[in-house]
């Protein structure tokens, strides 16, 4: 229990803010899951009916356009949560989750983190402020796709899976994201994304050896970005 109890003040920052109680209460309440690459943890319309916390790996967040095709507007990894606006809401989920690494997570029941909310004004506001950071982050993809060109949208994803997710020990990025998922992101078709990474290969900013891309001219980068 213990070490469940470690855990989860270590790795989630909404949680953190929780007595010892509380999260021993909520080790009892919680369920373990292992989901393997490509698993759906739930999705677009599902009711949650709880909390998702992400002990190990990453998943996709993706929202299925009018033209068929599921846009990622998020990519969630270790130490965040995952339905906490549908359960607060009492919405169906607004986006669909899909692991693209074997992941564990801990599901914790809607009820359970309602009577935190009821008793811990810590923990509201530290799940508030997160949800306020995912609000952030949805302006700043509208302004990105709104305002940036597509190679600049490229550019930019590149070094947030550098910064965010970490390279190898050989200097590729560790997430390796195929190509429709990075045409997903940047919202581009596959053959687009494709093009533009062979450019920015020929061109030495970037260098790819099958799915692993690595950034050569970090700085060159940058100034594509238009960050």
């Amino acid at each position: 229990m213990s070490k469940c109890e470690q855990c989860i003040v270590r790795e989630f920052s909404s949680l953190k803010t929780l007595t010892k109680d509380e999260l021993l209460h909520m080790a009892e309440c919680k369920t373990s899951r292992s989901i393997r690459k490509g698993d759906i943890i739930f999705s677009e319309g599902d009711n949650v009916n709880g909390v998702y916390c992400v002990k190990d790996g990453v998943c996709k967040l993706t929202k299925l356009s009018s033209n068929g095709k599921d846009q990622i507007v998020k990519l969630v990894h270790k130490g965040e949560l995952l339905g906490q606006r549908s359960m607060i809401t009492e919405e169906p989920a607004n986006l669909s989750a899909v692991a693209i690494e074997d992941m564990q997570v801990c599901f914790i029941p809607k009820g359970e983190i309602l009577q935190f909310f009821s008793q811990n004004p810590k923990f509201t506001m530290s799940m508030m402020r997160t949800i306020c950071g995912d609000l952030k982050d949805a302006d700043d993809l509208m302004v990105n796709m709104a305002q940036k060109t597509v190679k600049e949208r490229l550019a930019h994803t590149l070094l947030y899976l550098s910064d965010t997710f970490g390279n190898l020990a050989d200097g590729s990025l560790k997430l390796q994201l195929s190509r429709e998922e990075i045409a997903s992101i940047i919202g581009t078709a596959t053959e687009s994304c494709i093009r533009l990474l062979s450019e920015l290969n020929k061109t030495r900013l970037i260098a790819l050896d099958g799915k692993r891309i690595t950034i050569l001219d970090r700085k060159a980068l940058e100034r594509l970005s238009g960050d």
